[in-house]
């Protein structure tokens, strides 16, 4: 499947699976606010988010894919024909090792739920007991998606390497329905009521989703078998792997946990859940581009790699960046001068005030910056982990903590929880100049003179946007607090406008010509 294909095919999934995310997280601004029951939520689900962020689109995607995909090679190459069985019996391995291992940590982590989130949070200092007791409590039930989540990793990764993409990508969808129906069927009269059934939404969607692949797996005639623990030396070399690349690839995941964490510590209640609902639209172009660009071109880069053509893994990456660029930069222009009405539209509706849109926009706004540097990190640390060095992407990654980490403290002061949101985006460009540096001081990454034209275009393109926006805004905004049609009209139309702005002046400047994108789709359906 070639690159644009299998991004849009991940990338189109991954809207669904966010359109769905942000009619939940409509739903739960409703109902739960930005208060105590929700920043107590947000805290028990921010770890077994940061798990999913870690497995299902990082470590797994960067370890297990390119060795899944070298033994099938190898196997094929001793003996024709035998490849995805020997890479099937590589995988059943790793779920004998996996399994027992997840199953005491999930326990291990229930037990202690109570010094975990006083970790994270300091006990609320700024909400009491009650709002602790209320966070362990929703810790504990939703810690088992942590393990139920890592098995889907496993399974999917398999999916991935068969080039069965779609599978994978349509797993969280389950996620989002299930949270969904959750508060629109069986929430209680109050906001800390409702807190618990979304927590139970989470563990039974993490139940779903691993039927959903153990059954996609069994239409693909992939059959796992759970055996004795043994640490094979393909086993002992992913494990070896593993631990690096969660960190290496879970870098702005880890960012997003610290910064959490202090916000719970030292700002006032609400601030927790601004960040959050800022974040949730602002990893709304990592999930439909980082991620889909990410997993796509990690096989073909393997497999480049690995037969030596170093010029076309280098290729693929000059184009994955060049398509990156191209849809994330309007993205993070569109969300830094739209972002209040943005939120006002989406969210300002039931316990969800005026005062809770300001928040949540600022933080927009600021986390926008760094909305290219997200989805560049994606598109880069593929470039490390199909040479099988996980252990560059991850002193990048502690680099990028510290220097975010040192940022925070610097302006949580003097910027409240905005300053959390600048710190965060400024350590994800740090992150992604480090790694493209790096890649370009061993030459194996170029930037061609196709990149950089259009890279230029698209900027201006961007720019010619964010000016009709600009102007846009005070029209649009006032109508975003009304009723649901009126909402919907002035969202419709304040995007729509300006993607149309944007195609047109990145039709205008060749940042991409009709003739070309025709041409990629037909390269691709050739590829697939």
């Amino acid at each position: 499947m070639g690159l644009i294909r299998a991004t849009g095919t991940i990338g189109g999934l991954t809207l669904v699976s966010r359109i769905l995310g942000m009619v939940r997280d409509m739903l739960v601004a409703r109902f739960l606010g930005a208060g105590l029951a929700s920043d107590a939520f947000l805290i028990a689900w921010r770890l077994p988010n940061l798990f999913r962020a870690l497995f299902a689109e990082g470590a797994f995607s960067a370890v297990f894919v390119p060795m899944f995909n070298r033994t099938m090679a190898q196997a094929d190459a001793d003996t024709p024909g035998t490849g995805q069985a020997a890479a099937i019996a590589f995988a059943g391995q790793v779920l004998s090792v996996l399994f027992p291992f997840l199953a005491l940590f999930t326990l291990a982590m229930m037990l202690l739920a109570g010094p975990v989130v006083w970790a994270m949070t300091g006990g609320f200092p700024d909400g009491g007991p009650e709002k602790f007791n209320l966070a362990v409590d929703l810790t504990q039930i939703t810690f088992p998606y942590l393990a139920l989540i890592s098995i889907v990793s496993l399974l999917g990764g398999i999916l991935n390497s068969l080039d069965r993409f779609w599978v994978n990508a349509a797993a969280p969808i389950l996620l989002n329905i299930c949270m969904i129906a959750a508060v629109l069927l069986f929430r209680g009269d109050t906001p800390v009521a409702t807190s618990y059934t979304q927590a139970i939404a989470v563990t039974v969607s993490g139940a779903l989703q691993l039927l959903w692949l153990i059954w996609s797996c069994r239409r693909a005639g992939v059959v796992l078998r759970l055996g004795i623990p043994r640490l094979t030396p393909a086993v002992k070399r992913m494990l070896a792997l593993i631990l690096p690349a969660a960190v290496g690839a879970g870098a702005i995941q880890f960012n997003l946990l610290i910064s959490t964490s202090l916000a719970a510590r030292f700002l006032p209640q609400g601030s927790v859940s601004y960040l959050y609902y800022a974040d949730r639209l602002n990893q709304l172009p990592l999930g439909l581009i980082g991620i889909g660009v990410g997993t796509a071109i990690l096989p073909a880069l393997s497999r480049q790699i690995g037969s030596g053509n170093e010029q076309a893994a280098r290729d693929t990456q000059n184009r994955a960046i060049e398509l990156a660029l191209f849809l994330s930069l309007p993205a993070a222009v569109a969300l830094c001068i739209s972002a209040t009405p943005l939120i006002r539209g989406l969210l300002q509706h039931g316990v969800f005030t005026a005062t809770d849109t300001l928040g949540a926009a600022s933080a927009l706004a600021a986390f926008s910056v760094g909305v290219p540097a997200y989805v560049l990190i994606k598109v880069l640390t593929p470039g490390f982990y199909a040479r099988q060095d996980t252990k560059t992407p991850v002193r990048v990654a502690l680099f990028s903590m510290l220097f975010n980490l040192v940022g925070n403290l610097v302006l949580i002061w003097p910027l409240g929880h905005v300053g959390v949101a600048v710190s965060t985006a400024i350590a994800a460009w740090v992150n992604v100049l480090i790694l493209y540096g790096l890649l370009h001081r061993r030459d194996q990454l170029r930037s061609d003179a196709r990149l950089i034209a259009k890279s230029i275009r698209i900027l201006g393109a961007s720019a010619l946007m964010g000016v009709a926006l600009w102007f846009a805004n005070p029209v649009a905004d006032p109508h975003m607090a009304k009723g649901v049609v009126e909402r919907v009209v002035a969202l419709t139309l304040l995007c729509g406008g300006g993607g149309m702005v944007y195609a047109a002046a990145a039709i205008g400047l060749g940042a991409y010509r009709i003739s070309e994108l025709r041409a990629l789709f037909r390269r691709s359906a050739k590829a697939s």
